[in-house]
């Protein structure tokens, strides 16, 4: 217990910056995955064509070669932001990619009927999609979002590589300090513990109320 209690408000510092990173990471994952889900499903083919491209080339990337990219290669172009802010990018655009596969196998499986009968009642594409089609498949993706953001919130310890306060970061401090690697390792473990338990609460009482009956 030493290793906590004397190092609390730096374990504290770490997991208060790791909650951070999930949330502010998850919140522009929800967001772009839903844009990107509705590109490629979207009845323009450019839009299909970059929804497609996004999807393939972020899934197939490295995190931490993403990280490279955004960390080294954008001040490359000017654009000068701290890096906590770049591991935001980093980390919600790939997992956007995950997010809009979730949604877009949700939205496979509203009966394509549902959709021909909005559109018979004169409904655009974009009402359609938002007050037919997504309100039904979001019952049907709640687990594999709640599984995505969890596998986000691990994610995130990679961010501590690049100078950004997290979690897992703490042990190089408290290593230097000379306390034992296991029970450092153990109490940042139970920090991430604590993170992923609250998404999955969450999303257990999201399923519970909106998702579908099995």
């Amino acid at each position: 217990m030493d290793v906590l209690t004397d190092n609390f408000s730096l374990y504290g510092e770490g997991f208060l910056g790791t909650v951070e990173l999930t949330v502010y990471a998850s919140a522009l994952a929800l967001v772009l995955g839903f844009v990107m889900a509705s590109f490629r499903v979207a009845p323009v083919g450019s839009f299909r064509v970059f929804g497609t491209v996004w999807v393939t080339v972020l899934r197939n990337t490295p995190l931490t070669l993403l990280f490279f990219a955004v960390m080294l290669g954008l001040p490359r172009f000017g654009l000068v932001l701290p890096f906590e802010v770049f591991a935001v990018l980093a980390l919600g655009c790939y997992t956007s990619a995950f997010i809009c596969e979730a949604l877009r196998s949700g939205i496979n499986t509203v009966p394509r009927g549902q959709g021909e009968a909005a559109r018979s009642l004169g409904m655009s594409f974009s009402q359609t999609l938002s007050t037919v089609v997504l309100p039904q498949a979001f019952r049907t993706v709640i687990p594999p979002i709640g599984s995505n953001l969890i596998a986000l919130a691990k994610n995130s310890a990679i961010a501590g590589a690049f100078s950004v306060t997290e979690l897992l970061g703490t042990y190089k401090t408290l290593s230097e300090l000379g306390y034992d690697i296991v029970w450092t390792f153990v109490w940042i473990a139970v920090g991430y513990l604590i993170i992923t338990l609250g998404i999955s609460a969450l999303f257990h009482v999201m399923e519970k109320h909106w998702g579908v009956a099995r």
